[in-house]
């Protein structure tokens, strides 16, 4: 039989759509009542435009077209930050910084991974424009445990990260050539004892200091003797603090797996269970057309691995039998049920998948 959809590719369909409908709803709202008012970019837009949008980071992913009508090369959006940054810079150059704005939709991706085969997939997300400091960064992973605390995530769980990390010292107190340093960087990733001890045996004590927050936090205090990652360990320290408690925290200081354009600070958030994240953030820079550039501070949740954390679905649904009048029906709805009518008399509660059927002016459960 010829495949219905692409690979990476699928429906989803009732009720789970409308589950995956309200969960979103309750996402952004935790987001709103934090500031963030959304904002709705297309799904397409010229690649070039996006491509220089954030420093570091390009259109990954992207599947690209040529467009019939400008005859200009566009993308179907890999990630939705890089258009809240272009409208951030452009549409929102004016408004005065910090803006909040959050927002949700579907993105594509090229190619897939074994471990996240969906190439279609949605976003949730807020980000910050205008700032990356310390304070910014404790609202948005404040805003971010709300978020996934609304979405009924259980089990939650921070891993942070300091994806400039080896630049920093490799252009300080470690010094590595220039041309080894995105080796270094993968090999630390990776957790290569071996490779690294022939690149920069120096940078061994690193592999090692990743774990649970307060011990990770004190063996790189112990390996910056010279005072390199101050101001970063303590901006990490306060970040931890304003939401110790709420959620587990760790730290892998070399993480750079999803990290490509965040600057000194990275996070990825976990639930019990999951195989993957289920949200990543960090502070990045926006470029403008001008080439000035902005510091700011996001976050991104992958909605369908919150989806799929939902063990149950709630489908109440009242058959109104034929010929029930208008305003029973509407009286119902109006306390938050959810009515099927029958359209004709041979309809059944079974066919239309209810839960309770109107009898005598009241639902009664089958």
């Amino acid at each position: 039989m010829t495949a219905l959809l692409p690979e990476g590719f699928r429906d989803r369909l009732p009720p789970f759509a409308d589950s995956a409908a309200a969960l979103e709803a309750r996402v952004l709202e935790a987001a709103r009542l934090h500031g963030y008012e959304r904002v709705d970019p297309p799904l397409a837009e010229f690649a070039d435009g996006l491509e220089m949008r954030l420093k570091a980071g390009g259109l990954h992913d992207a599947v690209r077209f040529v467009d019939p009508v400008s005859q200009r090369t566009l993308a179907i959006r890999p990630d939705i930050t890089a258009q809240v940054a272009r409208i951030a810079a452009t549409r929102m150059g004016h408004h005065p910084r910090p803006v909040r704005l959050s927002y949700a939709g579907s993105v594509l991706k090229l190619r897939a991974s074994q471990l996240a085969p969906a190439r279609e997939t949605r976003q949730i997300g807020c980000e910050l424009i205008g700032l990356d400091s310390v304070a910014a960064a404790q609202e948005l992973v404040a805003v971010a445990v709300d978020m996934i605390a609304a979405a009924d995530v259980t089990g939650a769980s921070i891993d942070f990260t300091l994806p400039d990390l080896v630049p920093t010292l490799a252009a300080g107190p470690l010094p590595v050539a220039d041309d080894l340093v995105a080796t270094l960087r993968d090999r630390l990733d990776a957790k290569d004892a071996g490779a690294v001890a022939a690149l920069a045996p120096a940078y061994l004590p690193l592999i090692e200091a990743a774990g649970p927050f307060d011990q990770a936090m004190d063996r790189l205090r112990a390996f910056d003797t010279t005072g390199a990652l101050a101001s970063r360990l303590d901006g990490l320290t306060r970040i931890a603090e304003a939401i110790d408690g709420r959620v587990a925290l760790t730290l892998d200081p070399t993480e750079r797996h999803g990290f490509e354009y965040q600057s000194w600070l990275g996070f990825s958030l976990f639930a019990d269970g999951s195989a993957r994240e289920v949200g990543r953030g960090g502070t990045y820079t926006i470029v403008h057309e001008n080439g000035a550039e902005e510091a700011a501070t996001g976050f991104s949740l992958f909605a369908d691995a919150l989806v799929e954390r939902v063990a149950t679905v709630d489908r109440r649904r009242l058959f109104l039998p034929f010929g029930t009048p208008a305003s029973e029906g509407a009286a119902m709805r109006a306390q938050g049920w959810v009515t099927v009518a029958a359209l004709d008399a041979g309809d059944t509660p079974e066919a239309q998948v209810c839960t309770h059927l109107w009898v005598a002016g009241e639902p009664r459960a089958l």
